[in-house]
């Protein structure tokens, strides 16, 4: 008889099943595990890196807001630096006035400053100064003298003995400032008007007795032909006689703006264009030829008054005052 039993190897199979389904909720499980781990971490980092951004997002408004802070600090440093500039400026000047200050009252408190010789001193001083200045800016030798005249008048009431060197000091001055006689601009005046006046009445044209003196073919060449030099040619029409006669009133009229505010250089060139004139306006004469001299010798008159003793007596008295 055979034996056959096929029941155990069913129940083999049987008893693997559960098992294999175990292992697979448990895998199940396990990836959930992970997945919900994984999941965790990747929002614990993106609310990190959040953070983060936060965080260097309000650490750049920090430095930005330092940086502000710094600029308007820098800003006040600048201007308490300016603020110090300007009192230090003003405390410098506040000292400046005060050592002015106390020269004036040492000034007052000084025994030869008291008084009305004082007061006569700072005149003659003043007098003094501005007839050096007269003399030197303008050569005005009339103002200087006047100036001198009142210094020295000044100078006469003060009784100390100590400044009677002083009052001969300026006499020399004053006797050298009169040794130059009339101011040379008055006397250049004089002058030019005495040339335009013996200008006015020489003859525009030659007499006859001046022509009867030449040989007699000049005489009959000359009412055909009349030669003369090309730059001094006669004019002879009315409107080119009066048309110069203006150019030389004018030429005339600057030499005396010329004269008035000294400028020798334009003297002399005005006087040089008026030269040029007057043989075109008058025939050639000893009347006309002494004018046109003594016209040259006005170029080279000199308008300036220079004196090497004036200053002296304001020098002295500066020095005397000072010790």
């Amino acid at each position: 008889m055979l034996d056959t039993d096929p029941l155990p190897e069913p129940q083999v199979r049987r008893s693997r099943a559960p098992l294999a389904w175990l292992v697979v909720l448990l895998l199940v499980l396990g990836g959930a595990w992970a997945w919900h781990a994984w999941n965790t971490r990747a929002k614990h980092e993106r609310a990190a890196a959040d953070d983060a951004s936060q965080r260097l997002t309000a650490l750049e408004d920090r430095i930005a807001t330092l940086r502000s802070e710094q600029r308007a600090q820098q800003q006040r440093l600048q201007q308490a630096e300016a603020t110090n500039r300007v009192l230090r400026d003003e405390l410098l000047g506040v000292g400046q006035r005060a050592a002015l200050l106390e020269d004036s009252v040492s000034k007052l408190v000084d025994p030869d400053r008291h008084g009305a010789q004082a007061i006569r001193l700072d005149e003659v001083e003043m007098l003094l100064g501005m007839a050096q200045q007269r003399l030197q800016l303008a050569s005005d030798l009339d103002g200087a003298r006047r100036a001198y005249a009142l210094a020295a008048g000044m100078l006469d009431g003060i009784d100390d003995p100590a400044y009677l060197s002083l009052r001969q000091t300026l006499a020399q001055e004053r006797a050298t400032l009169d040794a130059k006689g009339v101011d040379p601009v008055r006397d250049a005046s004089t002058k030019l008007t005495n040339i335009e006046t013996e200008l006015a009445r020489l003859p525009s044209t030659k007499s006859v007795g001046d022509a009867g003196d030449k040989p007699w073919w000049q005489r009959v060449a000359s009412r055909l032909v009349d030669v003369q030099p090309s730059d001094r040619v006669q004019l002879q029409a009315a409107s080119d006689r009066s048309a110069a006669m203006e150019a030389l009133g004018i030429e005339l009229t600057l030499a005396r703006a010329a004269l008035e505010r000294r400028d020798a250089v334009a003297w002399a060139a005005a006087l040089a264009r008026a030269d040029a004139w007057l043989p075109r306006l008058w025939p050639d004469s000893p009347a006309l030829r002494a004018q046109r001299t003594m016209l040259q010798g006005l170029r080279t008159q000199k308008l300036a008054v220079a004196s090497p003793v004036v200053g002296t007596t304001l020098a002295q008295l500066r020095s005397m005052r000072a010790r």
